[in-house]
């Protein structure tokens, strides 16, 4: 399958997790980008719209709701799945009403991650 057509935007401030995860999905064939923190996400995502975000919760300055919940303003289609290193219930709740497709925890199985993006971006319409 040709995921040259998909992007994906990881936002992370771990250097570590961003470098990995940037590495795994283009090797699949995905174009990646990242960003350190949610106000440059969200200059990234108004200047060229991901197929999809990958964004963690817990970062400094503004954190991942925070994030999504102007990500959602902006573009109510985006597709968001968020990570987090915590199972925080209300959050996760708050992150599904706003319409995150789908979290994960942290640390997640790389293989597990990237049969979610797929079969997300299979069922998503590009555009």
């Amino acid at each position: 399958m040709d995921f040259s057509k998909y992007s994906i935007l990881v936002v992370d401030d771990q250097t570590g997790v961003r470098r990995l995860l940037q590495e795994t999905f283009r090797e699949e064939g995905y174009n990646v980008d990242t960003a350190k923190e949610g106000a440059e996400a969200l200059v990234k995502i108004k200047e060229s719209p991901p197929s999809l975000v990958l964004l963690d919760m817990k970062m400094p300055g503004m954190n991942g709701l925070e994030t999504l919940h102007q990500i959602i303003k902006d573009n109510p289609a985006q597709v968001v799945i968020m990570m987090t290193a915590y199972e925080e219930l209300e959050v996760v709740q708050e992150a599904r009403k706003l319409g995150v497709k789908d979290y994960i925890t942290k640390p997640f199985d790389l293989n597990y991650l990237k049969e979610l993006i797929k079969s997300i971006l299979c069922k998503t319409p590009k555009g």
